[in-house]
């Protein structure tokens, strides 16, 4: 097939994914990326000649996606999450709508003008940035963040820097680090690993090939992250102190149960994401 235009190059790729079972959407995204464009930038050149250079770059990660499945987001190296583009790689989750509800569901119950937070399994640091960058000009806010993969870390200072957000990052497992520093907290923010070992067959090519098996998988069927968290909560928690958790869609009775066990005055609020599913377990101690 001869292909002169952007509007050809698009079209081929669009029928080349659909025919290899992937998202035709996929051409779009990587089209924009290779030629640096927006999608009004599209829209005017949608009839214009692409280079050969560019248009062979394009095919290359097309067909790249549509054999490996590799996640688009590795091919361009980056990923939106509430209004900001981050970087993202193999050693990191890609980040997920859900996971933008949780940093608006703590955006709205914090009312507090004087803030310690951390975010516990941190991976690129969506949820730190996120929220220190919301809260930058009306809270007197220090972030905190932790994860066990010095990768990870990289990728999340990295992102730090690019948005000029002030986050204190600890390599360590949940929140051991910051007992160590022996810091009090008055708010505890989690997306930890929450898929049983035993469920992985049911997940898609992409994630269960691509995305780090630290960030996906926990213990006692998926459990292991919450019970940790929750058991260290205590020792850096203040008074009246909250905990957020983004939680699989089977998980909130279980999940609130080990909250009420190690804090039995706490009141616990489930809360369902777009998909009518329960996704986000806040505890107000």
């Amino acid at each position: 097939m001869q292909i002169s235009t952007v509007h050809g190059a698009l079209e081929w790729a669009s029928s080349f994914l659909q025919k290899h079972n992937c998202e035709p959407k996929v051409a779009e995204i990587l089209l924009l990326h290779i030629m640096d464009w927006s999608k009004t930038d599209l829209i005017i050149h949608l009839r214009d000649s692409i280079a050969e250079g560019k248009l062979a770059e394009f095919q290359q990660k097309v067909e790249q996606h549509a054999e490996t499945k590799i996640p688009v987001q590795h091919l361009t190296g980056i990923e939106a999450f509430y209004g900001r583009i981050f970087h993202v790689n193999k050693h990191v989750l890609i980040p997920r709508p859900e996971t933008e509800e949780l940093v608006q569901q703590v955006i709205e119950a914090v009312d507090k003008t004087n803030i310690t937070c951390v975010d516990i399994g941190t991976g690129s640091g969506v949820i730190a940035i996120s929220l220190a960058k919301e809260w930058e000009h009306n809270r007197q806010i220090e972030m905190l963040a932790t994860d066990l993969s010095e990768e990870a870390l990289k990728v999340a200072k990295k992102n730090a820097d690019k948005h000029e957000a002030k986050v204190d990052f600890y390599h360590g497992s949940f929140l051991e680090p910051i007992i160590t520093q022996g810091k009090k907290v008055d708010l505890i923010v989690s997306n930890p690993p929450y898929i049983a070992y035993g469920e992985a067959e049911g997940l898609s090519e992409t994630v269960k090939h691509f995305d780090p098996e630290m960030a996906l998988f926990a213990d006692h069927n998926g459990l292991a992250a919450y019970q940790q968290i929750i058991h260290q909560a205590g020792r850096v928690l203040n008074k009246q102190g909250m905990i957020f958790f983004e939680i699989g869609h089977k998980q909130a009775e279980v999940v609130n149960q080990l909250i009420k066990q190690q804090f039995p005055n706490s009141e616990v609020t489930i809360f369902q994401d777009i998909n009518g599913k329960d996704r986000i377990v806040r505890a107000m101690l």
